[in-house]
């Protein structure tokens, strides 16, 4: 199987570099997989979709405000941290850029010096590991001085942090937010429950990898980054109770049903995990829980868009992504939303 029959032509003014005022009013397009019908819906309407008994699962992670603007002590070079990994209180695997000011033992500024860094180590792959100074809560000085890690295609600056944050958000320690969440708003939530729908939640720490671009020239042949998971015990009870009653289970973004995937059994049931997942889904792989998907639009021959392939069918998902160019819907992190089932 080839990246490039996943590929598509996309106008660069589709790509959307600002959230709308209201989060329900992105655009929803709606699949349905047998049918092969297009509906094109505001995402409020969503809950029509849904039925009671289904369950949606969504993500509760919490993006890091993970990048850094400082200077290097001595000569106030401008330089720029993004956090990748923590090791333990004090030191981080970071990227700095550029890099080539980095060198071990080099001491940098964040603030008015409520935040100092020095390089402790560089690693094969280039990063640096550095040890962090501060006073009190490391995550309460970061919420102060970072900003948000945004996609490289995001040019335009984001006012409001919290809109590059789920409004369920809870559990820290993402580099880029589950984006299908975003769509929701604290009302929707509580109108889908009220319909009788089951809400869970899962926590996948997502990472930059998902914005790296797959190299192979065969899908086969990519390598997926690895991520961490969290699913409770009343999670799992939840989604084995809906899915035993008939319902569906609807996961809210690609991370969600990674999730969801890597922990089902053959039966498709769920039960309590922690762990690290390098799933690859792409077309030929047989869902063993997931029923329905809601997602946004995603970039050409990433494997997100191979994902939805697999859950859809690569010809039908190909051909939506076409009618969305043709219809002017609103692409990536920020855009507008699918709802496949």
């Amino acid at each position: 199987m080839k990246v490039k029959d996943f590929n598509f032509d996309l106008p660069e003014e589709l790509i959307a570099q600002h959230p709308l005022e209201k989060r329900d009013e992105s655009r929803l397009m709606v699949l349905n997989k047998t049918s092969k019908e297009i509906e094109h819906k505001q995402f409020k309407n969503i809950i029509e979709y849904l039925n009671p008994g289904d369950c949606l699962v969504l993500n509760d992670t919490r993006v890091l405000p993970a990048r850094l603007l400082g200077v290097k002590e001595g000569t106030g070079g401008k330089m720029e941290f993004l956090l990748l990994k923590r090791i333990d209180k004090y030191h981080w695997e970071t990227l700095v850029k550029p890099g080539k000011k980095a060198k071990i033992g080099t001491r940098f500024n964040f603030g008015d010096g409520e935040l100092k860094a020095e390089v402790t180590s560089i690693s094969e792959g280039g990063s640096r590991i550095v040890k962090f100074e501060f006073q009190g809560i490391f995550e309460e000085v970061l919420d102060k001085l970072g900003e948000m890690p945004l996609p490289p295609y995001i040019t335009e600056k984001l006012e409001d942090k919290e809109r590059y944050q789920t409004v369920f958000s809870k559990e820290v320690g993402s580099a880029a937010a589950p984006t299908a969440g975003l769509h929701f708003t604290e009302d929707l939530l509580k109108k889908i429950k009220d319909k009788g729908v089951q809400i869970a939640f899962v926590t996948l720490h997502v990472g930059l990898g998902t914005f790296r671009p797959v190299k192979a020239e065969a899908v086969e042949e990519h390598e997926m980054h690895s991520e961490y998971y969290v699913l409770n015990k009343e999670t799992a009870e939840v989604i084995n109770q809906a899915k035993e009653k008939g319902g569906r289970v609807i996961a809210v973004g690609t991370t969600s049903n990674r999730t969801l995937e890597s922990i089902a059994d053959e039966k498709g049931r769920v039960y309590e995990q922690t762990g690290w997942t390098d799933i690859f889904i792409y077309p030929g792989y047989k869902f063993k829980i997931v029923d329905g998907l809601i997602t946004n639009f995603h970039l050409p021959e990433s494997t997100l868009i191979m994902l939805v392939s697999a859950f859809a069918g690569q010809d039908l998902v190909m051909s939506a992504y076409e009618t969305a160019v043709k219809e002017k819907y609103r692409f990536f992190s920020f855009g507008d939303a699918m709802f496949l089932y």
